[in-house]
C-alpha cells in the first residue's frame, strides 16, 4: 500500500517521538489513516544534525533544523514536516506555512545535575549549554560560573553529564516529558528565573498552501489556544529579527478577565555574557497576537537603545 501521507522529521529519537504522536493524532482522527501503512515517516538530515563540532551560534543563520525537510515538503517528496516550534524561523519559503500547532506541553526548561536550582550551583560551576538563551540567563543569575558548548541530542548530553565534563546542563522540560525521562530534571526553572525560548514546548506542522486534502487532515489537530500564544511569541520574535545568535526569550498564556480573552506576553533580550537584560510584559485582547508581539518586541528595542 502507497502511504496516503507522508511525514518529514529530523531522525533525533525525541523528533521520531513528536513523529509518532502527530501520526497517532492523525490516525485517530481519521479512521482512513488508521491502516498501519496509511503514513510514513521519512528521516531527513539537516544541517544542525550534520555540523555537531560548533555552536549553533557559529554554524549561523536560520533554519538550521528545518531548511532540508522544507526543501523536501517544497517539492512534493513529502506531504507534512513536523518540527519543534523553537527551532522555525519567523520567515517560511514561498508556498509553505505552518497549519497546525498541537496543543503545547511544559514550555518551561528543566536543570538538569545533582544541584536543584542555578543559586545551589558551586561556586565556578561548569554549565553545558548551546543555548545563547540558556548560557546568558544563567550567567545573569550566577556571573561566577562558567558556560561551555554542549551539542547533542538529549541522551547524548545525559551521558556528557554522567561522565563529568560539566555540573549541570538544562533542557526543554517538553522533551523530557516526550521521552519519558522527566524524572532527570533536578528542577523546573519558573519563566521569572529562565524565560523560555519563543514557543518552545509546541510541535508545528508545516505543510505546502493549498494543498486541500492536507489541510483536511490536519485541521482536527489544531489547538486553538496554543496556536495563539505562539503567533504572540513568533511576532516577538520577527520584531526582534532573533536567530540563533541573539539571546531572546519569549512566552504567553491566555486568562479569562472578566468573561473575556486576554494574552499576556513576557519578552527578553539579553546579553550573551547576562550582564544587559531587558524584560517586558504586556497584555492584550486574545485576538490581537500580532500586535501584541510587535508592542513587546518595540519595547524591548526601545529599552535596549536607552
Amino acid at each position: 500500500m502507497t502511504a496516503l501521507l507522508r511525514i518529514g522529521t529530523r531522525g533525533s529519537p525525541l523528533a521520531l517521538t513528536q513523529a509518532n504522536i502527530v501520526k497517532s493524532a492523525l490516525a485517530a482522527a481519521h479512521p482512513v489513516l488508521a491502516a498501519p501503512d496509511a503514513i510514513a515517516i521519512e528521516v531527513i538530515k539537516t544541517t544542525g544534525d550534520l555540523v555537531q563540532d560548533r555552536n549553533l551560534a557559529e554554524i549561523g543563520g536560520k533554519g538550521l533544523f528545518t531548511k532540508e525537510i522544507e526543501d523536501q515538503l517544497s517539492d512534493g517528496r513529502i506531504d507534512l514536516a513536523v518540527h519543534s516550534m523553537k527551532d522555525v524561523p519567523t520567515v517560511l519559503p514561498d508556498g509553505l506555512a505552518i497549519t497546525t500547532i498541537l496543543e503545547r506541553d511544559d514550555p518551561r526548561d528543566a536543570l538538569i545535575g545533582p544541584y536543584a536550582s542555578l543559586a545551589a550551583l558551586p561556586p565556578g560551576a561548569i554549565v553545558g549549554t548551546s543555548s545563547l538563551r540558556r548560557g546568558a540567563q544563567v550567567l545573569h543569575a550566577r556571573p561566577d560560573v562558567t558556560i561551555v558548548p554542549f551539542r547533542g541530542n538529549v541522551e547524548t548530553r545525559l551521558r556528557k553529564l554522567r561522565e563529568g565534563q560539566v555540573a549541570a546542563t538544562l533542557l526543554a522540560a517538553a522533551g523530557l516529558n516526550r521521552l519519558k525521562m522527566s524524572a532527570e530534571a533536578a528542577a523546573i526553572l519558573e519563566p521569572d528565573v529562565m524565560l523560555p525560548a519563543i514557543a518552545q514546548g509546541a510541535i508545528g506542522i508545516e505543510a505546502r498552501i493549498g494543498d486541500e486534502q492536507v489541510a483536511a487532515f490536519l485541521a482536527p489537530l489544531d489547538h486553538a489556544e496554543t496556536h495563539l500564544c505562539v503567533r504572540a511569541e513568533r511576532a516577538l520574535l520577527a520584531t526582534l529579527d532573533g536567530n540563533c545568535r541573539t539571546p531572546i526569550g519569549g512566552y504567553a498564556r491566555l486568562s479569562h478577565d472578566g468573561g473575556m480573552r486576554q494574552l499576556t506576553l513576557d519578552g527578553l533580550l539579553i546579553s550573551p555574557d547576562g550582564r544587559h537584560g531587558f524584560r517586558k510584559r504586556l497584555t492584550a485582547p486574545a485576538d490581537q497576537p500580532d500586535a501584541l508581539g510587535k508592542a513587546v518586541g518595540e519595547a524591548l528595542l526601545a529599552a535596549q537603545r536607552d
